[in-house]
């Protein structure tokens, strides 16, 4: 397997990104990059970013979840920011980033976690609750799902052309066209340092690709995670935004199928598609409240 590996000049004093980079290493020798902030004995966030971004997006909510007594543990996917790139389309699936994250959290040996996640972190988080929910102590759940071959929205249909047939493919900006709030050019540049050559986006191109809309080779998986999640009963709150075009209307599925959404307190976030930049108080909120509906249910 080939592997590119963003040199570390390009994170250089990036904007409010303090965090010294930590690496543990999984199959293959691939190397997955995370920061880990808070104490060690606290109770872990764990907070997982989507497509095209990084670890990068969850700045606004590490240092005031820290703040609130958490652990948070944020990686980087195989693929992106300083996470090893496999330049082989070949090497990435759906499967095998589940796999390289349940690597990751086995080594890490992380229990008790509560799940913050959007997007592909998401696709790949609730997957893995599905897997091992024992080591999850509830989700809040923000502008993802767990697609099982639904028809394609037009705003995502749209999107995955994009990403397979656009000559250029400028990462910074398409997170920048996902926001309500402007990004700052200093902003911008930091989703694009850890992709500076056309091989560091393979991932970031393909993955809209595998989302398991219409016919896909990951639907039996999805149905048998579903499965899981219909006996998940520990807290699960969808949070939502209140403009995003791709994922408007999604928390339904969860509220109408999870018995853990049950008495939990969703809450509609202002903001577009990554409401990590929007409204992170709001996210650090839903998570507030999924610990204290967890602590009351395990009196």
């Amino acid at each position: 397997m080939t592997i590119y590996r963003t040199p570390d000049a390009r994170f250089e004093a990036l904007a409010d990104w303090p965090y010294a980079p930590k690496y543990t290493e999984i199959t293959d020798g691939l190397r997955v990059h995370y920061v880990d902030e808070g104490a060690a004995d606290a109770q872990p966030v764990l907070m997982l970013h989507g497509e095209p971004t990084w670890s990068y997006l969850y700045r606004h909510m590490i240092g005031p979840a820290v703040a609130a007594g958490f652990r948070v543990v944020a990686p980087d996917l195989i693929g992106f920011g300083r996470s090893d790139k496999p330049i082989d389309r070949g090497a990435h699936s759906y499967a095998a980033q589940v796999a390289w994250m349940r690597q990751w959290i086995e080594a890490l040996d992380l229990k008790n976690m509560i799940l913050a996640c959007q997007d592909w972190g998401s696709l790949i988080g609730l997957r893995l609750v599905a897997e091992m929910p024992e080591r999850f102590a509830g989700v809040a759940l923000s502008n993802g799902g767990l697609p099982e071959g639904q028809p394609a929205p037009r705003a995502f249909a749209i999107w995955r052309a994009f990403s397979r047939y656009s000559p250029l493919f400028p990462i910074g900006k398409i997170v920048k066209a996902g926001t309500k709030r402007e990004l700052s050019a200093a902003e911008i540049a930091a989703y694009d340092a850890p992709f500076p050559t056309r091989a560091s986006k393979v991932a970031a191109r393909v993955y809209p690709s595998f989302v398991p809309l219409g016919d896909n080779a990951a639907v039996p998986d999805q149905k048998r995670a579903w499965a899981a999640l219909e006996r998940f009963d520990k807290p699960f709150l969808c949070c939502f935004s209140d403009g995003d075009p791709i994922t408007r209307g999604g928390d339904s599925l969860f509220t109408s199928r999870v018995p853990g959404t049950r008495g939990a307190a969703h809450r509609t976030l202002q903001g577009g598609h990554f409401i990590q930049e929007d409204d992170p108080g709001g996210f650090v909120a839903a998570i507030r409240d999924v610990a204290t509906t967890g602590a009351v249910v395990s009196r």
